[in-house]
């Protein structure tokens, strides 16, 4: 479901200012074709195996933030990490939630800051994320995204270090054009997220529980032991699941579709 994407013939800056190994998904955009075979491509050509995207929309007057995703994982994994809410222990994210400069990570930087930490390190190696880049940025309408090359190698020795340093400029463009070209095909026409009709996760009926009591985000926070930005990327992605507008809208659906009793 998160593997189709086709950007609608979206037009963007000047294409003779981009690396060339971005052409093919400048062209596919254009033509308003699926463009994962270009971006599958594109991961190859940098040395990854698998790329990521996230975006969470600026609030509106009528709709609180959203979610969007889109990704070439296999579906087993992104529904594992999202149910068993890894977003809270996950070191990239943690990491990169207040920073415009990419990360590169491995295991032997991210082990040993915690148990749960590194039992989300061990299943996500297990899954293919071993290793990587992440991306992370702020556009001019304040929405925050995370791109995210990923490798099944563990350790990358000090050849692909520099493989990956080499790459790292083409690697930030690409980012930065990539979430224009999802933000105007998909997230400025108004179109739902993927994650529209997913299950709810433990964590997140929770957080719908304790918001119907009247607490609010810091003190749902303190009481599941989480940070105040965790508590509202759990919303946004509540909202998103539930296409609701509102946490008062999402608390009354989720109601109606029997995922939470009050």
């Amino acid at each position: 479901m998160l593997h189709t994407l086709r950007l609608g013939q979206i037009q963007t800056g000047d294409r003779l200012q981009l690396p060339s190994v971005l052409m093919p998904l400048v062209t596919a955009g254009e033509r308003g074709r699926d463009v994962r075979n270009e971006i599958e491509s594109i991961t190859r050509h940098f040395g990854f195996d698998t790329f990521f995207y996230a975006v969470s929309t600026y609030p509106r007057p009528d709709y609180e933030g959203l979610i969007y995703l889109y990704t070439t994982h296999a579906m087993e994994w992104v529904t594992r990490y999202d149910q068993r809410a890894y977003i809270e222990v996950d070191p990239r994210v943690t990491e990169c939630w207040d920073r415009t400069a990419p990360l590169i990570w491995d295991q032997s930087t991210m082990r040993g800051r915690g148990a749960k930490i590194d039992a989300f390190l061990k299943d996500a190696m297990e899954h293919g994320v071993a290793s990587g880049v992440l991306v992370p940025s702020r556009d001019s309408f304040g929405m925050r995204m995370l791109v995210n090359f990923n490798s099944n190698i563990p350790m990358p020795d000090e050849r692909r270090k520099r493989e990956i340093g080499a790459h790292l400029g083409d690697i930030m463009i690409f980012a930065t054009y990539f979430h224009e070209l999802f933000v105007k095909s998909v997230v400025a026409r108004g179109l739902p997220p993927k994650s529209a009709g997913a299950p709810l996760s433990g964590r997140e009926r929770s957080c719908l529980v304790l918001a119907a009591r009247g607490l609010t985000s810091d003190a749902i926070a303190k009481e599941l032991g989480i940070s105040p930005r965790t508590v509202q990327f759990h919303f946004n992605s509540i909202r998103s699941k539930l296409l609701a507008a509102n946490r008062q809208e999402a608390i009354a659906k989720a109601v109606e579709a029997r995922q939470i009793c009050l």
